[in-house]
């Protein structure tokens, strides 16, 4: 069972994947949301970008699968989200979360050495909204082997932990 505080993020997650606001997520959210990070982060039309929308509509059909329904309402995604990321834990988030974030850093890894360097972290937060400070001390606290870059196992342990309410990186969005 979910604490409140992940609880509370899965709330969040379904309102920002709710992109038209129409109280259920749809392909058509997930669909808008890859098209939207492919666009500020300037990759449409490459293979990497095609692997980030293809990594997305993944983890949206994952999820529908699951529910037994192509629109998720609010009480839908929350137990779904719960039974197939939150209580699988590490398991859960390699199998739903790993694929969009690998993509997501295809689409960043601009020297292509595979990991995300502080100025690719840098712009994938601003394709999500968050920039500036936070994306310094973000890069800083998710550093956990002190390499100078991220790797992708620390990424999605990133996102575990936010939606576990271990830290406050909303690498996902906010």
């Amino acid at each position: 069972m979910a604490t409140t505080k992940q609880a509370d993020r899965l709330e969040e997650r379904f309102r920002l994947w709710d992109r038209n606001g129409n109280d259920v997520i749809e392909r058509a959210d997930f669909e808008r949301e890859a098209e939207d990070i492919i666009g500020r982060l300037n990759a449409e039309g490459t293979p990497a970008a095609a692997e980030l929308r293809r990594a997305y509509l993944g983890m949206f059909d994952h999820l529908a699968g699951a529910a037994g329904t192509d629109r998720m309402d609010r009480d839908q995604f929350l137990r779904v989200a719960e039974q197939e990321i939150i209580s699988r834990g590490d398991a859960g988030f390699a199998a739903v979360v790993q694929p969009t974030i690998q993509a997501m850093v295809n689409v960043l890894d601009r020297d292509g050495d595979g990991e995300v360097s502080p100025e690719e972290m840098s712009l994938w937060l601003a394709a999500i909204g968050l920039e500036g400070d936070v994306a310094d001390r973000a890069f800083r606290e998710l550093d956990t082997d002190g390499s100078g870059k991220l790797s992708v196992g620390e990424l999605v342990d990133a996102v575990r932990d936010y939606h576990l309410g271990r830290n406050e990186i909303p690498l996902l969005g906010r």
